[in-house]
């Protein structure tokens, strides 16, 4: 049995993505905040962890990326999961009761349609689930939250609705994350690389668009790319790139090595397949 770690409180949709990469025998370590899941793995309190990087519609974490490229772990997976959100209150409460509703800045992102139609203030916590849970230890009259179905459940709360989404194919995409190792999960998916780069503190206008020339001379497809501020300087810029194609390739190989010529730093954060998408 395998201790995997996530973001949260129980019935949490991290939980969830647990659950989707590692399989039923899996044990969830909740952890409060991403930086306390990076802890607890390296802390030895778990095998492995699952961190959100990007929604399909609130688009990505942010810190999921800084902490890949601050810490030792490595990607060893992807996984998908459908987000059905849900209105949840005490028992007894209404939707016309509904005041404020709490839940992780995602969720409210993803349902901001929902929340302006009934009027009602969107107060950020840490977690979905959380959000949940505190309903249950306060009852705040005019309080509600957003989250899965299974936290009302466990907590013991009312479902004022469901699929509250603003996207009806709302998806959340999560990295499996821990010591270098074999793929989690080990699927049929096309293969999947992830790098980080820096460019030189001295280079000429146009050093973004060599370096990823660099990867179409490969004949590498740039699938995804994100930026995120520097720790080195004042607007200067980490850019994390997601590519179609395994790390073990003769064209990545080629492709790095050209690279490490080009800029101040490269770093693969992991290779993997690619998730299967919920229909």
């Amino acid at each position: 049995m395998t201790d995997v770690a996530f973001q949260g409180e129980f019935g949490a949709f991290s939980e969830e993505a647990v659950r989707s990469a590692c399989g039923r025998d899996a044990t969830p370590v909740p952890c409060r905040t991403l930086r306390d899941l990076f802890d607890t793995i390296e802390a030895g309190r778990a095998a492995l962890g699952v961190i959100p990087v990007e929604n399909s519609r609130a688009g990505s974490i942010p810190e999921s990326y800084d902490l890949l490229l601050q810490r030792a772990l490595v990607i060893r997976g992807e996984v998908a999961v459908r987000v059905e959100q849900c209105l949840m209150a005490m028992p007894g409460t209404a939707i016309a009761d509904v005041r404020r509703v709490y839940s992780h800045p995602q969720a409210l992102a993803q349902c901001e349609g929902y929340l302006r139609a009934i009027g009602a203030e969107a107060v950020a916590v840490y977690d979905t689930a959380g959000g949940a849970r505190a309903l249950q230890e306060g009852a705040e009259p005019g309080a509600a939250a957003i989250a899965s179905a299974r936290a009302a459940e466990i907590y013991g709360l009312d479902l004022l609705a469901r699929g509250i989404q603003d996207d009806p194919d709302n998806t959340t995409r999560f990295y499996v994350v821990g010591a270098p190792g074999p793929a989690v999960p080990d699927g049929p998916g096309a293969p999947r690389t992830v790098i980080a780069l820096a460019l030189r503190d001295d280079d000429a206008p146009g050093a973004l668009f060599w370096s990823l020339g660099t990867l179409a001379f490969w004949k590498i497809n740039l699938l995804r790319i994100e930026s995120r501020p520097s720790r080195r300087r004042p607007w200067h810029y980490h850019f994390y790139l997601e590519l179609d194609i395994a790390a073990d390739s003769s064209a990545f190989r080629g492709a790095r090595r050209e690279l490490e010529g080009r800029t101040a730093l490269i770093s693969v954060l992991g290779s993997f397949p690619a998730a299967t998408f919920p229909a």
